[in-house]
């Protein structure tokens, strides 16, 4: 009797044991995806767990606010939220809004997430929790148009006058599936305009030449929350003939662009002879170019840098070519590329000194690909100038020049066929005509009329 009661004795003390053991294994590792930190009218949630679904003993998703707590989602009753399984990890996706939480209101929350899986044989479950604090924003950002008679050229830019609350949303122009982002209008200081009001906004949008033009168009607004606003304005577009241009190769020009365009950038390593090296260049590596050109439009500076309203005409300058050139290339009588020239060539002499547009900061000053010797000027506001084929650069990225400062030499470096400078104005990103920039009557439409309105 003696030995079964030691034997009972031993087997509680090892189950006590595994008990306590059991008690203090880890739970399964808790990840909150989303929301991040705001909820709005309608947000997805997303949470991941550590281990597979048959390994799961319990796993629960609750909202709390003002002492109420809201279940979305657990394995006995799943509601609206999906699961899979992927790897060794469980995820569930729903959508907090009032649909799911009737008594969400706009304040602060938070997300109480909890899972469990069995250890020890089943002897024990292994709990732990995750909790993310929110803010929920119910309400819509408003957005409304001030300025009137916007007329976008094919090609060209425009610009627009707004007001947007609450102050923190991100807002702008949506010219079909591409958005440019406004500004606040306090950072305007040209032509004696200062608007002081914190909720006005000032946009830079454009029409791209390969748009179509009944491309849509509307003002959007955008909270933390994931809430949307959009408000249409008048518009009109006017199409712009564009040049169509036939560029013939020759092995003279193949051989001394070629080799050393590729000896400057390893974004393209091209096999084959000369004119295919060239084909790769004149396509993949211009594409890439143009990507690195665009990737400067988030630099941008949020206030106008500009002064003088109007940029540099470059007047005693030949145009060899304009902006939207539709070019077809031809070597030895056959049709080989076609490819569209996104700015204006503009000669003089050789070496001539090449001018800042207009003040702004250096953000690029360095060879680029098909532009060789390239300087890119920010003018804030998504506001850009490019300037290619230096010979020679005189200014170095982080600098600040005015409007008019030489900047370099002209030359021939890139994909050059003879001495000249390749200048084009961006927004956003975007090569759009420069020649409006350049046009004083412009500039007072499609700018300083509606700031000295508003």
């Amino acid at each position: 009797m003696r030995y079964l009661v030691g034997l009972i004795l031993i087997a509680a003390l090892a189950l006590g044991g595994a008990w306590v053991v059991a008690g203090r294994m880890e739970g399964p590792a808790i990840e909150i995806g989303k929301p991040e930190q705001f909820v709005g009218v309608s947000t997805p949630l997303e949470v991941s767990v550590g281990v597979t679904a048959t390994q799961l003993s319990d796993l629960r998703v609750v909202f709390e606010q003002n002492g109420a707590e809201v279940p979305l989602f657990s394995l006995a009753e799943p509601g609206e939220a999906t699961t899979r399984q992927d790897g060794d990890r469980v995820f569930v996706a729903g959508t907090i809004s009032k649909e799911t939480v009737p008594t969400l209101k706009s304040g602060t929350a938070r997300i109480v997430v909890t899972a469990a899986r069995p250890v020890m044989y089943g002897l024990r479950d292994a709990e732990s929790s995750a909790v993310r604090d929110v803010q929920v924003r119910l309400e819509r950002p408003r957005v409304s148009v001030l300025s009137t008679h916007h007329y976008i050229n094919h090609g060209g830019s425009e610009m627009i006058v707004y007001r947007v609350s609450p102050e923190d949303v991100e807002s702008g122009v949506v010219v079909g599936d591409l958005e440019y982002p406004g500004y606040p209008a306090a950072g305007v200081t040209v032509d004696g305009i200062r608007i002081s009001d914190p909720a006005i906004r000032v946009a830079f949008f454009a029409l791209l030449f390969d748009q179509d033009l009944n491309t849509p168009m509307r003002l959007y607004a955008r909270d933390p929350a994931g809430n949307t606003a959009r408000a249409d304005f008048d518009r009109r577009t006017f199409p712009k003939p564009f040049k169509r241009s036939r560029i013939q190769l020759d092995d003279p020009f193949l051989d001394r662009v070629v080799p050393a365009i590729l000896e400057s950038t390893a974004d393209v390593k091209p096999e084959g002879d000369t004119l295919a090296k060239f084909l790769a260049i004149n396509g993949e590596l211009r594409q890439k170019n143009a990507e690195q050109i665009a990737s400067f439009a988030a630099q941008t500076a949020p206030e106008m840098l500009w002064r003088g309203v109007v940029f540099h005409p470059f007047r005693n300058t030949a145009v060899e070519s304009a902006f939207a050139d539709q070019r077809t290339y031809f070597y030895k009588g056959q049709e080989v590329d076609r490819q569209v020239h996104l700015g204006f060539d503009l000669a003089s002499l050789a070496g001539a000194p090449i001018l800042a547009a207009n003040r702004g900061k250096v953000l690029f000053a360095d060879e680029l690909g098909i532009y060789g010797n390239c300087v890119i000027i920010d003018h804030g506001m998504g506001v850009q100038s490019l300037y290619a084929h230096l010979s020679s650069i005189d200014v170095q990225a982080g600098d600040m020049v005015e409007k008019e400062q030489t900047l370099g030499r002209s030359g021939m470096t890139g994909l050059a066929g003879g001495d000249h400078l390749h200048f084009t104005m961006l927004v956003h990103g975007r090569m759009v005509n420069p020649v409006e920039w350049w046009d004083a009557h412009w500039i007072e439409d499609r700018m300083l009329r509606k700031l000295r309105a508003n």
